[in-house]
């Protein structure tokens, strides 16, 4: 019986300082593919050195981009990494054994978050990181939204269960960088709002605030991560309201 085969792809914006690290850990699957988007650095020299599948374009929205990328793909199953990401070889040999079972459409997989060299597991989500990811799937079970941040999903087929073995994802290089993503996140989540009309209110924003917090420092034990994980948990609970005053003072 032939096994099914695998893609791995990953979308680019200037990432020359990371890029080779990552692909050298998709090396077991049987296509690479590098999206690269309005890219000006070595990205796609890199990426033609590890005999990557190469598409380039300019997208301003998250989903649109990652649809491009799902369609660039031949392969029977999709891994979708970031630059930032690195698979480590047993989550690499569970990914090979999970597609070859043929019971699932798709996986999700536990991801470890690291700020600078620290390993902060615990206290990441509700919208500000991802303790794991829906990045495992059989082609064409997965469809991303339109939007710019967090896009939503469509999926087809059954969930498997969630994978064991962990992705490494170099999330922020300082609390700085945390404080930059908070921004930039909440700017791209404003646009959106602004174009569905959608703003939700602002009472319920307020609340946000306290039951993300409780729900990264509290419920995902972020406690554990000392005064990173009050960041995380704070961050959490301030995007949406950020992101509704950003979308009620700001023009674009």
């Amino acid at each position: 019986m032939k096994l099914p085969t695998l893609s791995a792809v990953v979308s680019v914006h200037n990432e020359e300082n990371c890029l080779a690290a990552c692909l050298e850990t998709l090396t077991f699957a049987d296509e690479l593919v590098v999206i690269l988007d309005r890219c000006t650095d070595c990205s796609q020299e890199i990426s033609k050195g590890f005999g990557a599948v190469i598409s380039e374009g300019a997208w301003e929205r998250e989903g649109e981009r990652r649809n491009a990328a799902i369609a660039a793909c031949s392969c029977d199953w999709i891994l979708e990494v970031d630059a930032d990401e690195h698979v480590p070889t047993e989550l690499g040999k569970e990914i090979r054994t999970a597609i070859a079972s043929n019971e699932f459409d798709w996986y999700e997989i536990p991801v470890d978050n690291y700020i600078g060299d620290r390993l902060v597991r615990y206290g990441w989500g509700a919208s500000y990181g991802k303790a794991a990811y829906p990045g495992l799937f059989r082609n064409g079970a997965k469809i991303w939204g339109p939007q710019r941040v967090h896009p939503r999903l469509v999926w087809n087929g059954r969930k498997g269960p969630m994978l064991t073995n962990r992705l490494q994802h170099f999330v922020d290089r300082s609390i700085t960088d945390m404080i930059k993503r908070l921004d930039s996140y909440s700017t791209a989540r404003a646009k959106d709002m602004r174009e569905s009309s959608d703003y939700g209110s602002y009472p319920g924003y307020i609340r946000r605030i306290f039951s993300r917090f409780i729900k990264c420092y509290i419920g995902r034990k972020g406690y554990r991560e000392g005064g990173y994980g009050i960041l995380i948990a704070l961050f959490a609970g301030l995007y949406p309201i950020i992101s509704y005053i950003k979308a009620d003072l700001e023009e674009s």
